[in-house]
């Protein structure tokens, strides 16, 4: 079952790394993290890279947005621009950032946002909604943008055509992904192959994980046309199974795809993603287990977790945690994690954000964060939800 949410203790407690083959034969070797993490330096952005410097860490430098309702999905139009979803009201947004000067500046000023169309099959409810997005890798030429989202029948992937600030009708392009009210998966992220990777959830029934024949708890890989993709390790959409529910996907600078995954009591999970792997739900929750399931390369207590969205920017993956309320920072090298350090919790002294829900990495190499205090299990401020601009 989903774990509540709300203002936690943000104590960074012992964590498990585990740096594993990911279930290709390679040795496993566990390394206990114990207190809080000291942070390499980060740095500023220039020109869309980072630019290292003596702090090392990453500071809110702008809202983006504020009076949001639960924003769910953030991708990004050529031109910067963020397209965003809002899971209960279907709404699509068009966010323009604003403008912030380079090393270390702030800015008091938020972007403009614009409400482009609706998803009209959105049927809201619980953890189902208007979910992840993804921008099409030709939209200068298709101009079409991806959406995940809950019916009343499915969940399913559709696409529409964004025409100057109007988005058009929706086309259905994978239907018949079992939904519920809980653990519906939804994330979406067009991968370096051009493919589209969908992330499902078990919807609270754990056996459909276990079953190779349907789509919930996988991570799927389809075609810009909802087809199975060539090279598919099962011949159908079927890319890794054995789930219970994948908020997050990221590709690394090598083109590995990295997945942030709800455990239930025990452990939250990063995993790395090998296709045709099982992960191991509901047989194995974090490390441990027969070795013929993959094993996690990092976890988390569930209460400094509850991993949602994941990007890739610096050298680092950076994971967004609701119930942890923490923004997580990942060395990643080689197809390895290590050094996970934590930012924005109340306890860190440097922002309390409440719930964090997506971080994804800008054209200009900033981040943009969410906060997801308006999905029935936060403490919303006057401001909430609020994207936030991270200077890395």
């Amino acid at each position: 079952m989903s774990r509540p949410g709300g203002r936690v203790a943000a104590g960074l407690a012992a964590l498990a790394l585990v740096v594993a083959g990911c279930g290709q034969g390679g040795n496993v070797s566990t390394v206990d993290v114990m207190g809080t993490a000291t942070a390499a330096p980060t740095g500023s952005v220039v020109d869309g890279k980072v630019i290292f410097t003596i702090d090392g860490v990453p500071d809110v430098v702008a809202t983006v947005a504020s009076g949001l309702a639960t924003p769910w999905g953030i991708d990004f139009l050529p031109d910067g621009r963020g397209v965003v979803t809002e899971r209960d009201s279907g709404r699509v947004l068009l966010v323009t950032p604003p403008e912030v000067p380079g090393h270390g500046g702030t800015s008091d000023q938020e972007g403009e946002v614009v409400e482009i169309g609706r998803i009209p099959e959105t049927a809201p409810g619980g953890e189902a909604g208007l979910l992840g997005v993804a921008v099409s890798p030709g939209f200068a030429t298709d101009g079409l943008i991806y959406f995940y989202v809950t019916t009343d029948e499915d969940n399913r992937v559709v696409r529409a055509r964004l025409d100057g600030d109007d988005l058009g009708a929706t086309e259905p392009i994978l239907t018949g992904i079992p939904d519920g009210r809980i653990h519906d998966g939804g994330r979406l992220a067009f991968g370096p192959d051009g493919f589209l990777y969908v992330s499902t959830g078990e919807i609270g029934d754990d056996q459909l994980a276990r079953d190779r024949s349907s789509m919930a708890g996988k991570i799927l890989r389809i075609t810009a046309d909802g087809e199975p993709a060539p090279g598919n390790p099962f011949g159908d959409a079927v890319w890794s199974w054995g789930h219970r529910n994948v908020q997050g996907l990221a590709f690394d600078d090598k083109g590995l795809l990295w997945a942030s995954e709800f455990g239930d009591s025990k452990a939250d999970e990063l995993n790395r993603i090998v296709p045709g792997q099982d992960y191991g739900w509901p047989v194995v929750e974090g490390t441990g287990g027969p070795a013929k399931y993959s094993r996690p390369a990092l976890t988390w207590s569930t209460d400094e977790a509850s991993p949602s969205g994941l990007a890739h920017a610096g050298g680092y993956l950076w994971m967004a945690a609701l119930n942890g309320e923490r923004l997580w920072r990942i060395k990643v090298a080689d197809g390895q994690v290590s050094d996970p350090t934590a930012y924005f919790s109340a306890k860190g002294g440097n922002g309390d954000y409440g719930r964090l829900r997506t971080v994804v990495r800008a054209p200009d190499g900033r981040l943009w964060l969410s906060t997801s205090n308006e999905d029935g299990r936060g403490d919303p401020g006057a401001e909430d939800d609020r994207i936030l601009l991270i200077e890395p």
